[in-house]
Protein backbone atom coordinates (compact mmCIF):
# COMPACT_ATOMS: atom_id res chain seq x y z
CA UNK A 1 0.00 0.00 0.00
CA UNK A 2 1.28 3.86 -0.85
CA UNK A 3 1.58 4.72 3.17
CA UNK A 4 4.06 6.17 4.93
CA UNK A 5 4.22 4.67 8.46
CA UNK A 6 4.02 7.19 11.24
CA UNK A 7 5.98 5.95 13.98
CA UNK A 8 5.80 8.60 16.87
CA UNK A 9 1.69 7.88 16.18
CA UNK A 10 2.48 3.72 16.03
CA UNK A 11 4.29 3.81 19.44
CA UNK A 12 1.38 5.52 21.54
CA UNK A 13 -0.59 2.86 20.70
CA UNK A 14 1.93 -0.16 21.21
CA UNK A 15 2.62 1.83 24.47
CA UNK A 16 -1.54 1.55 25.41
CA UNK A 17 -1.76 -1.82 23.37
CA UNK A 18 -3.91 -4.25 26.08
CA UNK A 19 -4.01 -1.11 28.77
CA UNK A 20 -7.60 -0.91 30.03
CA UNK A 21 -8.68 2.19 28.61
CA UNK A 22 -10.58 3.10 25.37
CA UNK A 23 -7.89 4.01 22.91
CA UNK A 24 -9.20 7.59 20.94
CA UNK A 25 -7.80 8.84 17.69
CA UNK A 26 -9.06 12.22 16.75
CA UNK A 27 -7.91 14.65 13.98
CA UNK A 28 -9.21 17.06 11.34
CA UNK A 29 -10.86 14.86 8.50
CA UNK A 30 -8.53 13.23 5.96
CA UNK A 31 -5.38 13.51 8.61
CA UNK A 32 -5.32 9.70 8.29
CA UNK A 33 -7.41 8.20 11.28
CA UNK A 34 -8.53 5.29 10.10
CA UNK A 35 -4.74 4.59 7.08
CA UNK A 36 -3.31 4.91 10.89
CA UNK A 37 -5.61 2.12 12.56
CA UNK A 38 -5.21 -0.19 9.44
CA UNK A 39 -1.20 -0.17 10.15
CA UNK A 40 -1.71 -0.42 13.16
CA UNK A 41 -3.76 -3.73 12.52
CA UNK A 42 -1.24 -4.56 10.64
CA UNK A 43 1.60 -4.48 13.02
CA UNK A 44 -0.68 -6.48 15.45
CA UNK A 45 -1.20 -9.54 12.66
CA UNK A 46 2.63 -9.22 12.65
CA UNK A 47 2.59 -10.44 16.59
CA UNK A 48 0.47 -13.79 15.28
CA UNK A 49 -2.43 -11.89 16.39
CA UNK A 50 -5.25 -13.45 13.88
CA UNK A 51 -7.65 -12.04 12.13
CA UNK A 52 -10.35 -13.36 14.09
CA UNK A 53 -9.11 -11.88 17.00
CA UNK A 54 -9.65 -7.98 14.79
CA UNK A 55 -13.35 -6.90 14.89
CA UNK A 56 -12.89 -3.90 12.51
CA UNK A 57 -16.14 -1.69 11.77
CA UNK A 58 -16.52 1.11 10.10
CA UNK A 59 -20.44 2.93 10.59
CA UNK A 60 -19.82 4.71 7.37
CA UNK A 61 -19.44 1.83 5.37
CA UNK A 62 -23.10 0.47 4.44
CA UNK A 63 -22.97 -3.27 5.16
CA UNK A 64 -22.76 -2.05 9.04
CA UNK A 65 -25.82 0.24 8.79
CA UNK A 66 -27.67 -1.98 11.38
CA UNK A 67 -25.25 -2.11 14.30
CA UNK A 68 -26.36 2.21 14.34
CA UNK A 69 -28.29 0.81 16.86
CA UNK A 70 -26.22 0.32 20.21
CA UNK A 71 -27.74 -2.79 21.66
CA UNK A 72 -27.70 -4.56 18.16
CA UNK A 73 -23.99 -3.33 18.10
CA UNK A 74 -22.99 -4.62 21.75
CA UNK A 75 -24.86 -8.06 20.75
CA UNK A 76 -22.76 -8.04 17.59
CA UNK A 77 -19.72 -7.68 19.05
CA UNK A 78 -20.42 -10.47 22.02
CA UNK A 79 -20.81 -12.83 19.32
CA UNK A 80 -17.53 -12.00 17.79
CA UNK A 81 -15.63 -12.03 21.27
CA UNK A 82 -17.09 -15.25 22.34
CA UNK A 83 -13.97 -17.29 23.21
CA UNK A 84 -12.98 -15.54 26.68
CA UNK A 85 -9.10 -17.06 26.95
CA UNK A 86 -7.89 -14.92 23.69
CA UNK A 87 -7.59 -11.12 23.05
CA UNK A 88 -9.87 -9.57 21.15
CA UNK A 89 -8.82 -5.97 19.07
CA UNK A 90 -11.86 -3.87 18.66
CA UNK A 91 -11.72 -0.67 16.12
CA UNK A 92 -14.80 1.28 15.45
CA UNK A 93 -14.40 3.92 12.95
CA UNK A 94 -16.58 7.24 12.90
CA UNK A 95 -18.49 5.93 15.93
CA UNK A 96 -21.08 9.55 16.30
CA UNK A 97 -23.21 7.72 14.16
CA UNK A 98 -24.47 5.27 16.51
CA UNK A 99 -26.67 7.24 18.91
CA UNK A 100 -25.85 6.07 22.54
CA UNK A 101 -22.59 4.63 21.44
CA UNK A 102 -21.34 5.04 25.51
CA UNK A 103 -23.69 2.69 25.96
CA UNK A 104 -22.45 -0.10 24.53
CA UNK A 105 -19.01 0.74 24.93
CA UNK A 106 -19.23 1.15 28.61
CA UNK A 107 -20.34 -2.32 28.77
CA UNK A 108 -17.82 -4.00 26.18
CA UNK A 109 -15.09 -2.12 28.28
CA UNK A 110 -15.79 -4.30 31.52
CA UNK A 111 -14.99 -7.89 29.25
CA UNK A 112 -11.10 -8.20 30.35
CA UNK A 113 -10.46 -9.67 26.71
CA UNK A 114 -11.50 -6.56 24.34
CA UNK A 115 -9.36 -3.51 23.91
CA UNK A 116 -10.90 -0.72 22.12
CA UNK A 117 -9.93 1.39 20.11
CA UNK A 118 -12.27 4.45 18.78
CA UNK A 119 -12.17 7.05 16.13
CA UNK A 120 -14.90 9.61 15.18
CA UNK A 121 -16.16 13.33 14.02
CA UNK A 122 -13.52 15.58 15.26
CA UNK A 123 -16.90 18.04 16.56
CA UNK A 124 -18.34 15.17 18.49
CA UNK A 125 -15.20 15.00 20.00
CA UNK A 126 -14.36 17.49 21.22
CA UNK A 127 -15.50 20.82 23.49
CA UNK A 128 -15.54 18.21 26.84
CA UNK A 129 -18.06 15.87 25.29
CA UNK A 130 -16.24 12.94 25.02
CA UNK A 131 -14.59 13.07 28.68
CA UNK A 132 -18.09 13.40 29.83
CA UNK A 133 -19.53 10.44 27.74
CA UNK A 134 -16.27 7.85 28.56
CA UNK A 135 -16.12 9.62 32.51
CA UNK A 136 -12.24 9.06 32.03
CA UNK A 137 -11.80 5.91 31.05
CA UNK A 138 -9.95 6.92 27.89
CA UNK A 139 -6.36 8.27 26.11
CA UNK A 140 -6.63 10.49 23.14
CA UNK A 141 -4.17 10.35 20.21
CA UNK A 142 -4.57 13.61 18.56
CA UNK A 143 -3.07 13.23 15.22
CA UNK A 144 -1.98 15.93 12.35
CA UNK A 145 -1.47 15.74 8.69
CA UNK A 146 2.07 14.90 7.65
CA UNK A 147 5.32 16.09 9.38
CA UNK A 148 8.29 17.74 7.14
CA UNK A 149 10.14 14.74 7.81
CA UNK A 150 7.27 12.26 7.06
CA UNK A 151 6.42 14.63 3.77
CA UNK A 152 9.58 13.57 2.98
CA UNK A 153 10.11 10.27 3.47
CA UNK A 154 6.78 9.65 2.09
CA UNK A 155 7.38 11.41 -1.74
CA UNK A 156 10.87 9.57 -1.80
CA UNK A 157 8.77 5.96 -1.43
CA UNK A 158 6.51 6.81 -4.18
CA UNK A 159 9.55 7.87 -6.66
CA UNK A 160 9.07 12.00 -6.22
CA UNK A 161 12.03 12.88 -4.71
CA UNK A 162 13.78 16.38 -4.65
CA UNK A 163 17.16 17.74 -4.78
CA UNK A 164 17.45 20.06 -1.49
CA UNK A 165 15.65 20.55 1.67
CA UNK A 166 14.27 23.96 0.50
CA UNK A 167 12.94 22.16 -2.50
CA UNK A 168 11.12 20.11 -0.81
CA UNK A 169 9.20 22.90 1.50
CA UNK A 170 8.14 24.85 -1.03
CA UNK A 171 6.39 21.50 -2.40
CA UNK A 172 5.01 21.22 1.20
CA UNK A 173 3.67 24.38 1.31
CA UNK A 174 0.93 23.25 -1.62
CA UNK A 175 -0.40 20.81 1.49
CA UNK A 176 0.43 18.24 4.54
CA UNK A 177 -2.98 15.94 4.16
CA UNK A 178 -1.24 12.52 3.10
CA UNK A 179 -3.50 11.36 -0.17
CA UNK A 180 -2.33 15.16 -1.51
CA UNK A 181 1.64 13.70 -2.05
CA UNK A 182 0.16 11.66 -4.57
CA UNK A 183 -1.93 14.61 -6.27
CA UNK A 184 -1.17 17.18 -9.02
CA UNK A 185 -1.56 20.68 -8.35
CA UNK A 186 -4.94 21.03 -9.95
CA UNK A 187 -6.19 17.72 -7.94
CA UNK A 188 -4.57 18.86 -4.91
CA UNK A 189 -7.00 22.10 -4.19
CA UNK A 190 -10.09 20.12 -5.70
CA UNK A 191 -9.27 17.51 -3.13
CA UNK A 192 -8.91 19.98 -0.37
CA UNK A 193 -11.92 22.43 -1.70
CA UNK A 194 -13.43 19.05 -0.53
CA UNK A 195 -11.90 18.44 2.76
CA UNK A 196 -12.80 21.99 3.39
CA UNK A 197 -16.60 21.91 2.67
CA UNK A 198 -17.04 18.75 4.56
CA UNK A 199 -15.71 20.10 7.50
CA UNK A 200 -17.37 23.41 7.29
CA UNK A 201 -20.97 21.46 6.61
CA UNK A 202 -20.28 18.55 8.66
CA UNK A 203 -17.95 19.34 11.13
CA UNK A 204 -19.15 22.93 12.07
CA UNK A 205 -22.59 24.03 10.62
CA UNK A 206 -24.52 20.96 11.96
CA UNK A 207 -22.87 21.13 14.95
CA UNK A 208 -24.03 25.20 15.51
CA UNK A 209 -27.35 24.14 14.14
CA UNK A 210 -26.32 27.16 11.45
CA UNK A 211 -27.52 27.41 7.96
CA UNK A 212 -25.67 31.04 7.64
CA UNK A 213 -22.81 29.04 5.75
CA UNK A 214 -21.39 32.05 4.46
CA UNK A 215 -20.81 33.99 7.78
CA UNK A 216 -18.83 30.71 8.80
CA UNK A 217 -17.14 30.87 6.02
CA UNK A 218 -16.08 34.60 6.41
CA UNK A 219 -14.91 34.15 9.96
CA UNK A 220 -12.20 30.73 8.23
CA UNK A 221 -11.46 32.94 6.16
CA UNK A 222 -10.19 36.11 8.42
CA UNK A 223 -8.69 33.95 10.91
CA UNK A 224 -6.63 31.94 8.36
CA UNK A 225 -5.78 35.40 6.74
CA UNK A 226 -4.32 36.10 10.51
CA UNK A 227 -2.41 33.68 11.62
CA UNK A 228 0.69 34.55 14.08
CA UNK A 229 -1.07 38.00 14.74
CA UNK A 230 -2.65 38.93 18.10
CA UNK A 231 -6.47 38.98 18.29
CA UNK A 232 -9.50 38.34 20.38
CA UNK A 233 -12.55 38.03 20.04
CA UNK A 234 -13.95 41.76 20.52
CA UNK A 235 -11.03 42.34 17.49
CA UNK A 236 -12.83 39.73 14.91
CA UNK A 237 -16.45 41.52 15.87
CA UNK A 238 -15.12 45.01 14.85
CA UNK A 239 -13.87 43.87 11.73
CA UNK A 240 -16.25 41.71 10.27
CA UNK A 241 -18.75 44.56 11.02
CA UNK A 242 -16.55 46.96 9.01
CA UNK A 243 -18.21 47.22 5.67
CA UNK A 244 -14.94 47.63 3.98
CA UNK A 245 -13.42 44.02 5.69
CA UNK A 246 -16.29 41.93 4.01
CA UNK A 247 -14.54 38.96 2.64
CA UNK A 248 -16.70 37.03 1.26
CA UNK A 249 -19.69 37.57 2.15
CA UNK A 250 -22.25 40.67 0.08
CA UNK A 251 -23.09 42.14 3.92
CA UNK A 252 -21.19 42.64 7.11
CA UNK A 253 -21.56 40.61 9.71
CA UNK A 254 -23.27 41.94 12.99
CA UNK A 255 -22.79 39.89 15.19
CA UNK A 256 -21.86 40.79 18.80
CA UNK A 257 -18.17 38.86 20.35
CA UNK A 258 -20.71 36.40 22.16
CA UNK A 259 -21.71 35.19 18.84
CA UNK A 260 -18.74 35.25 17.06
CA UNK A 261 -16.79 33.27 20.18
CA UNK A 262 -19.41 30.66 19.81
CA UNK A 263 -18.30 30.48 16.07
CA UNK A 264 -14.52 29.71 16.49
CA UNK A 265 -15.27 27.60 19.43
CA UNK A 266 -16.80 25.22 16.68
CA UNK A 267 -14.37 26.28 14.30
CA UNK A 268 -11.66 25.03 17.13
CA UNK A 269 -13.93 21.94 17.43
CA UNK A 270 -13.00 20.91 14.03
CA UNK A 271 -9.32 21.13 14.16
CA UNK A 272 -9.35 23.51 11.28
CA UNK A 273 -7.49 26.12 13.29
CA UNK A 274 -5.36 25.70 16.64
CA UNK A 275 -5.73 28.32 19.63
CA UNK A 276 -2.29 29.60 21.30
CA UNK A 277 -2.60 31.66 24.67
CA UNK A 278 0.05 33.94 26.01
CA UNK A 279 1.95 32.78 28.77
CA UNK A 280 4.08 35.52 31.26
CA UNK A 281 7.43 33.98 31.60
CA UNK A 282 8.18 35.88 34.45
CA UNK A 283 5.10 35.58 36.49
CA UNK A 284 4.24 32.24 35.14
CA UNK A 285 0.74 32.44 34.49
CA UNK A 286 -1.83 32.22 31.40
CA UNK A 287 -3.10 35.21 30.25
CA UNK A 288 -6.62 35.35 29.12
CA UNK A 289 -6.42 38.11 26.88
CA UNK A 290 -5.66 37.47 23.07
CA UNK A 291 -3.73 34.84 21.32
CA UNK A 292 -3.18 33.47 18.64
CA UNK A 293 -4.15 31.25 15.69
CA UNK A 294 -2.55 28.66 13.50
CA UNK A 295 -3.89 26.57 10.78
CA UNK A 296 -3.97 22.76 10.66
CA UNK A 297 -2.63 22.94 6.77
CA UNK A 298 -0.78 25.59 4.82
CA UNK A 299 -2.43 24.33 1.56
CA UNK A 300 -5.87 24.61 2.94
CA UNK A 301 -4.91 28.40 4.37
CA UNK A 302 -3.72 29.20 0.50
CA UNK A 303 -7.14 27.73 -0.53
CA UNK A 304 -9.07 29.79 1.79
CA UNK A 305 -7.32 33.18 2.23
CA UNK A 306 -5.59 33.61 -0.97
CA UNK A 307 -1.48 33.41 -1.99
CA UNK A 308 0.25 36.32 0.58
CA UNK A 309 4.05 36.62 -0.12
CA UNK A 310 4.26 39.06 2.94
CA UNK A 311 3.32 35.91 4.98
CA UNK A 312 6.70 33.64 5.03
CA UNK A 313 7.49 34.60 8.76
CA UNK A 314 3.93 33.64 9.94
CA UNK A 315 3.87 30.69 7.52
CA UNK A 316 7.10 29.20 8.82
CA UNK A 317 5.91 29.95 12.31
CA UNK A 318 2.74 27.95 11.63
CA UNK A 319 4.64 24.67 10.71
CA UNK A 320 7.13 24.84 13.71
CA UNK A 321 3.80 25.17 15.85
CA UNK A 322 2.51 21.85 13.81
CA UNK A 323 5.44 20.05 15.12
CA UNK A 324 6.23 21.34 18.44
CA UNK A 325 2.21 19.98 19.03
CA UNK A 326 3.70 16.62 17.38
CA UNK A 327 6.41 16.66 19.73
CA UNK A 328 4.15 16.36 22.29
CA UNK A 329 4.56 20.39 23.88
CA UNK A 330 2.10 22.00 24.81
CA UNK A 331 2.57 25.58 23.47
CA UNK A 332 2.22 29.14 24.06
CA UNK A 333 3.13 32.29 23.16
CA UNK A 334 5.76 33.94 25.50
CA UNK A 335 5.52 37.35 27.51
CA UNK A 336 7.95 38.60 28.71
CA UNK A 337 9.19 42.32 30.19
CA UNK A 338 6.57 43.18 26.92
CA UNK A 339 8.34 41.57 24.98
CA UNK A 340 7.34 37.88 22.75
CA UNK A 341 8.95 34.89 22.46
CA UNK A 342 7.04 33.28 19.75
CA UNK A 343 6.90 29.61 21.50
CA UNK A 344 6.84 28.20 24.99
CA UNK A 345 6.72 25.06 24.81
CA UNK A 346 6.17 22.88 27.84
CA UNK A 347 5.88 18.89 27.91
CA UNK A 348 3.90 17.36 30.34
CA UNK A 349 6.68 16.59 32.60
CA UNK A 350 7.78 20.33 32.76
CA UNK A 351 10.45 20.03 30.40
CA UNK A 352 10.12 23.49 28.03
CA UNK A 353 12.28 25.32 25.49
CA UNK A 354 11.77 28.79 24.24
CA UNK A 355 11.75 29.44 20.58
CA UNK A 356 12.08 32.31 18.36
CA UNK A 357 11.34 31.56 14.45
CA UNK A 358 12.23 33.93 11.75
CA UNK A 359 12.48 33.60 7.97
CA UNK A 360 15.75 35.32 8.13
CA UNK A 361 18.08 36.64 10.03
CA UNK A 362 21.01 37.84 7.97
CA UNK A 363 20.14 41.45 8.80
CA UNK A 364 21.77 42.61 11.75
CA UNK A 365 18.77 44.39 12.68
CA UNK A 366 16.33 41.62 12.30
CA UNK A 367 18.86 39.17 14.30
CA UNK A 368 19.17 41.71 17.65
CA UNK A 369 15.19 42.29 17.34
CA UNK A 370 14.46 38.49 17.37
CA UNK A 371 17.36 37.28 19.86
CA UNK A 372 16.29 40.36 21.97
CA UNK A 373 13.31 38.69 24.63
CA UNK A 374 15.10 35.16 24.48
CA UNK A 375 18.25 37.54 26.48
CA UNK A 376 15.85 38.69 28.76
CA UNK A 377 15.05 35.25 29.75
CA UNK A 378 17.27 34.28 32.78
CA UNK A 379 16.21 29.88 33.43
CA UNK A 380 18.37 27.69 31.79
CA UNK A 381 16.19 26.13 29.76
CA UNK A 382 16.97 25.58 25.81
CA UNK A 383 16.24 28.41 23.60
CA UNK A 384 16.34 28.41 19.97
CA UNK A 385 16.39 30.94 17.22
CA UNK A 386 15.19 29.24 13.85
CA UNK A 387 15.44 30.05 10.52
CA UNK A 388 15.78 29.79 7.05
CA UNK A 389 19.13 31.70 6.83
CA UNK A 390 21.72 30.19 3.77
CA UNK A 391 24.61 32.50 5.43
CA UNK A 392 25.74 31.06 8.95
CA UNK A 393 22.28 28.80 9.81
CA UNK A 394 24.16 27.85 12.84
CA UNK A 395 25.56 30.07 15.86
CA UNK A 396 25.57 30.71 19.64
CA UNK A 397 24.78 34.07 21.10
CA UNK A 398 25.24 33.62 24.54
CA UNK A 399 23.60 30.02 24.97
CA UNK A 400 21.08 30.97 22.71
CA UNK A 401 21.31 28.45 19.43
CA UNK A 402 20.81 29.05 16.19
CA UNK A 403 19.60 26.42 13.96
CA UNK A 404 18.49 25.85 10.29
CA UNK A 405 14.95 25.41 10.90
CA UNK A 406 14.65 22.73 7.68
CA UNK A 407 17.25 20.13 9.79
CA UNK A 408 14.98 21.15 12.88
CA UNK A 409 11.68 19.70 11.33
CA UNK A 410 14.13 16.74 10.02
CA UNK A 411 14.72 15.29 13.51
Amino acid sequence: MNYILRKGYLDFLQRWKDKSVIKVVSGVRRSGKSTLLSMYKEQLKKINISDKQIISINFEDLDFYDLRNFKKLHQYIKEKAFDKTKKYYLFLDEIQHVPSFEEAIDSLQLRENLDIYITGSNAFFMSGELATLLSGRYVELKILPLSFKEFIIYREKIGKKLATNIAYYNEYLKSSFPYTVLLGDEERLEYLQGIYATVVVKDIAMRLGATDIPTLEVIIEYLYGEIGNFTNFKIISDFLRNDKNVLVSTQPIKSAPKTIERYITKIEDSLLLYRAHRYNIKGKKILAQNFKYYAVDIGLRRLIAGYRTQDYGHILENIVYLELLRRDFDVYVGIVDNLEVDFLAIKPNGERQYIQVAFKTENQTTLQRELAPLQKISDNYPKLLLSLDDIDPYANYGGIEKKSVLNWLMR
